[in-house]
């Protein structure tokens, strides 16, 4: 009874009924626009907002995704809500109609539908045997190239039915195919009510070798752009994608031999130019360079994107988005250590040639923003944007725009959060030992008191090539203000190895797991300590894949330092990890460079289950069970050496049904409370014994799911849950 009323009293604070600091309910419910493309006249920006689940009246799933429009004046329309997952959201060229892929309730595969800019009924116009991954219009509208697999085989869906569905690991994955789709006679008002799907015939498949994604028509019409992989697999996926241009006349495939990870492809609205976001080679951690290709050279060019410092911006960043002004203009949002940064590029022309920063005026200092998308005026651009004080919105830069000059925020989608108490959030700046400059994101408590020291919760990011920036950082797996409403202090440090400060500095860390990039995690805490804010003694440390790995370095090699940890889908053994991840070149060529046959001993004193003997942090372990990334194992081994040795307090939790990373909303927010329970156990609380296994969630028996059949009247329907979230990140673990 004891434990039950100890653990009663850490979460009523959570569902009390005060609304003026951060709980994990209220992180819970945060909207995020997660899409925003412009039309192509500039006046509206259609985007998809992804919306929680209510674990008190829904069942559980991931977020519901909705389709929203809103105008320059800042009026959104719904359009298409409820429990619905709408994504890979675009524009008819003629800018008539707005194009979505999604999966209905009769739908037995996700589908390319439309609805018109007005609102109105939606309408399929592309099916297809197995699910569309992404598609991209040719521009006089008549026809779509499409992705997608070849759909099954009769026989072989009718063996798989008779229970021969054996799996025979990595050969039976099916190839990502383009198929062209010719589209019907510009439509009447009475053909968009009626028109079947596939009006204009069977799509035909193009003859294409490898697996193909990142699909883009050439604003001629003649020619395609698309990525191709060796095969389906993720790790070929994520290492060796080119970028192809097909002739569709003769069916040729130029391959451009992009030198590195592959991003974003736009085409100059003339189609002579394809800009891409491309690493610079074969061992770079990120794509961030921008590459152009131009029509009947023999082959590509850097950009001055990646030819040089415009003041103050004194060192390279990472490419993010890209977008075309014009022919001769490309825009690009750069991240730039923790500050985001739009630059112009002119290629040629009577403007002066060069790199210049872009002023949008913006009245937001914190500001950072992604997912570029340019009117064909090449004027007005829409942006997704976050800032310290709210998740992504919809952002625009548009002359058009009413009453307004430059860039300003169109959408409100959590109101709430004005009601809010915010702690400060700032920048703070600090060397390594070997005197490398670093930078990291700060939280302080709220309601900090001057000269008192505060407990700690480090946040270190996964990748370890992606970076955190000085924007929104609380979400289901940081506890950013949640953590400062307790009382506790947040570092989101930047370590060598992060992303946003060139090419040279996100390859610091390779051949050295576990070496001076963890290093620069205690150098950070040691400036806050200095810094008077901190209590040494009560630093706990947190984070998820690569974060986790450090986590698990942190609570073993360095546990000394920390006096809790929390690891997510993290790292404990290279060895076997090196056998069971299903990235093992990527591992390879921009992390280890070597293999485990290498060098055993590498890899041995690079595993945190190398230094158990150290382990006296009190460790939390959570785990997606379906984790093909970092497999469950890693955290299993981790337990299980530490439950043996009893040196120090350890718990595991596996997620069913979870990857790398928590999708559901109840795998979300229990990891968010057993988190913050297990930090504020060990850094303000009793400590010692664990705190109780079980969580009083406060939520009802969830209402039973309906059906209902007016889609398109903003009324619920069950669909697929987010299947298209991304192939892409090694280390996604999400919002």
């Amino acid at each position: 009874m004891r434990s039950l009323a100890i653990v009663l009293a850490l979460l009523l604070p959570l569902v009390a009924s005060a609304q003026d600091t951060f709980t994990p309910q209220h992180v819970a419910k945060l909207r995020i626009v997660t899409e925003a493309v412009i039309s192509p006249d500039g006046t509206q920006v259609a985007y998809v907002l992804a919306v929680p689940r209510d674990l008190a009246k829904e069942k559980d799933g991931g977020s519901w995704t909705e389709l929203h429009v809103v105008d320059t004046k800042g009026t959104s329309t719904p359009f298409i809500t409820g429990q619905v997952n709408v994504g890979s959201i675009g524009w008819t060229p003629d800018g008539k109609d707005i194009t979505f892929l999604t999966k209905r309730e009769k739908d037995t595969t996700r589908c390319l539908y439309l609805i018109g800019a007005k609102g109105g009924e939606s309408r399929k116009i592309v099916e297809h045997g197995t699910d569309i991954q992404g598609y991209s219009f040719s521009g006089d509208g008549k026809q779509v190239a499409f992705l997608a697999t070849e759909p099954i085989a009769a026989a072989k869906k009718k063996l798989n039915d008779q229970g021969f569905n054996q799996e025979v690991y990595e050969e039976d994955q099916p190839f990502v195919r383009v198929w062209l789709a010719s589209l019907p006679r510009k439509r009447g008002e009475d053909d968009a009510k009626t028109s079947p799907a596939n009006a204009g015939g069977s799509p035909r498949m193009l003859k294409l070798d490898g697996s193909a994604s990142e699909l883009h028509f050439n604003p001629k019409e003649d020619k395609i752009a698309v990525a191709l992989a060796p095969n389906p697999l993720i790790d070929e996926h994520i290492m060796f994608r080119k970028v192809h241009i097909v002739d569709l006349a003769t069916g040729k495939a130029t391959n451009l031999n992009n030198p590195g990870k592959l991003g974003q492809l736009a085409w100059s609205p003339d189609g002579k130019k394809l800009a891409m976001i491309t690493g610079a080679d074969k061992h770079d951690p990120k794509e961030g360079r921008v590459w152009t290709y131009t029509i009947g050279n023999a082959k590509m060019d850097k950009t001055i994107t990646d030819q040089g410092n415009v003041w103050p911006y004194i060192h390279n960043g990472h490419v993010e988005s890209i977008g075309w002004l014009d022919s001769e203009e490309l825009i690009s949002q750069e991240a730039i250590g923790i500050r985001s940064v739009t630059f112009w590029t002119h290629f040629s022309g009577p403007k002066e040639k060069g790199r210049r920063v872009f002023n949008h005026t913006s009245p937001e200092d914190t500001l950072v923003l992604g997912h570029i998308s340019v009117a064909q005026n090449g004027e007005n651009m829409a942006f997704v944007g976050q800032a310290a004080s709210h998740p992504p919105e919809v952002f625009i830069d548009a002359k058009l725009a009413e009453k307004t000059k430059g860039l300003h925020r169109l959408t409100n989608s959590n109101p709430w959060l004005k009601n809010m108490k915010f702690a400060k959030q700032e920048v703070i700046r600090y060397n390594a030992k070997d005197g490398l400059q670093l930078e990291g994101v700060l939280i302080r408590p709220l309601n900090e008191e001057k000269g008192k020291r505060y407990p700690l919760v480090l946040h270190v990011h996964g990748g370890p090539e992606a970076h955190y920036s000085n924007g929104w950082i609380t979400r289901y797996a940081d506890l950013g203000q949640i953590a400062a409403a307790r009382g506790m202090a947040s570092f989101y440090p930047n370590y060598r190895g992060s992303t946003g400060y060139g090419v040279e500095f996100s390859m610091k860390g390779q051949k050295e797991a576990g070496g001076k990039e963890f290093d620069d995690l205690i150098d950070g805490v040691d400036h806050l300590i200095k810094m008077g804010l901190v209590d040494t003694q009560k630093v706990g440390i947190t984070g998820g894949s690569y974060g986790g790995y450090a986590t698990a370095w942190g609570s073993t090699y360095y546990s000394h330092r920390f006096a809790a940890g929390v690891m997510f889908v993290g790292i404990s053994d290279w060895v076997s990890c090196s056998g069971t991840t299903d990235i093992p070149q990527e591992m390879f060529l921009v992390h280890h460079r070597k293999w485990l046959w290498d060098d055993w001993d590498y890899f041995k004193k690079a595993s945190p289950i190398a230094h158990l003997d150290k382990a006296k942090t009190p460790l939390l372990i959570m785990h997606g069970k379906n984790d093909p990334r970092v497999n469950p194992g890693q955290s299993l081994e981790m337990y299980r050496h530490l439950k043996v040795r009893n040196q120090a307090p350890v718990r595991l939790v596996l997620y069913p049904g979870e990857g790398h990373g928590n999708r559901r909303a109840a795998s979300r927010f229990d990891y968010n409370i057993r988190s913050l329970q297990w930090m504020e156990h060990y850094l303000k609380g009793p400590g010692g014994k664990m705190p109780a296994m079980e969580i009083d969630y406060g939520l009802p028996a969830p209402a039973t799911k309906t059906s209902n059949a007016g889609w398109d009247t903003r009324t619920p329907q069950t669909v697929t849950a987010e299947p298209w979230l991304g192939r892409g990140c090694p280390c996604c673990i999400g919002w």
